[in-house]
């Protein structure tokens, strides 16, 4: 739940190599973007071998976004930075705010079928990450 007042953030992982065309892909999107934006980071995260980390096996570009306290214009932005990001595989953050399916967002992390059952869940992990696995 979302309180009045409080910081809506977001941030999108992207294949380092995908930098550059990810960067230009938001740029396309800027006019809906700037009027709710407080503050944008990008920032790179080197490779892991955290099964469920959006840096796993890949060096990222984080792409982070800080919004104004709206998430009635928010919750219509990020449908369409997913899709201009979604060539570059763009995981988001999952404790941040985003708009991706369960379906998609599955599909982006190949260790998720052999994550432990039953592991670090609550509701929101359940409907997101393991409900097609459980």
């Amino acid at each position: 739940m979302l309180f009045l007042g409080e910081e809506l953030q977001s941030e999108y992982f992207v294949p380092r190599h995908y930098a550059y065309q990810a960067l230009c892909a938001i740029d396309r999107i800027r006019d809906y973007i700037s009027p709710h934006l407080y503050v944008s980071e990008i920032h790179t995260i080197a490779e892991d071998n955290l099964w469920m980390s959006p840096c796993y096996k890949q060096d990222s570009v984080a792409i982070h976004f800080t919004w104004k306290a709206d998430w009635n214009a928010v919750r219509k932005i990020l449908p369409l930075i997913e899709e201009q990001n979604a060539p570059f595989l763009a995981r988001p953050y999952c404790g941040k705010l985003f708009a991706m399916q369960p379906f998609h967002l599955q599909s982006l992390y190949e260790k998720l079928p052999y994550f432990p059952q039953g592991k670090f869940c609550n509701s929101f992990f359940n409907k997101y990450i393991m409900d097609s696995y459980s």
